[in-house]
């Protein structure tokens, strides 16, 4: 779907993103379109949010095991100062974010480097997640990933908590989340609900 040009032949940049639930493959892809784009010659780096510590404490690691180097960064602004001669920069859980993520997108593609993201589109009550939402508007390819849901095997789009806490943002595996479809989420959220009075 996206080939790799040479640095030369690149006047502008774009921005991809891949975005789907939990276990849907989104860092694979990730480092799959990162290790072409090596493949093809060209400089790439990639960063994650400091706080996804899940795997390793500098590499993105997919749920699958496959890692690759990234740099660990507290804020997007910072993305701006460490990409050095990067033509393409990937970001994984882009989610995790701050809102200043669609603007430094946007400014590096506007230098003429190839951006990619992924990242969750919903968090675990199924609204749109962080700076999600903000990416997909601007992007100029979008590639929505599917799981399979844990319980009727369907294409899954929702991460399901399946423990008891309301934090947004709460790092987990499947020990903690599961890929549902639309059917089966709903199900599951109307089993936790208190009943009404």
């Amino acid at each position: 779907m996206f080939l790799e040009k040479s640095s030369k032949e690149q006047k502008a940049g774009w921005i991809e993103v891949v975005c789907g639930s939990m276990f849907s493959g989104k860092t694979e892809e990730l480092i799959r379109r990162i290790k072409r784009a090596n493949i093809a010659q060209q400089q790439t780096v990639i960063f994650k949010p400091s706080i996804d510590t899940r795997y390793a404490e500098e590499d993105v690691v997919s749920h699958d095991r496959r890692a690759v180097e990234s740099i660990p960064v507290n804020s997007s602004e910072q993305i701006l100062l460490m990409y050095g001669d990067a033509t393409v920069i990937g970001i994984d859980e882009a989610q995790f974010f701050d809102d200043e993520l669609p603007r430094v997108c946007n400014q590096l593609a506007n230098r003429g480097i190839r951006v990619i993201v992924a990242g969750l589109d919903m968090d675990f009550q199924g609204n749109p997640f962080g700076p999600i939402p903000a990416l997909l508007a601007i992007a100029e390819y979008v590639t929505k990933v599917h799981a399979i849901c844990m319980r009727c095997g369907k294409l899954a789009q929702f991460s399901h908590r399946t423990v008891s806490n309301d934090k947004i943002v709460m790092l987990g595996e499947t020990d903690t989340y599961e890929p549902l479809c639309r059917e089966c989420y709903i199900a599951a959220t109307q089993e936790h609900k208190p009943p009404a009075r």
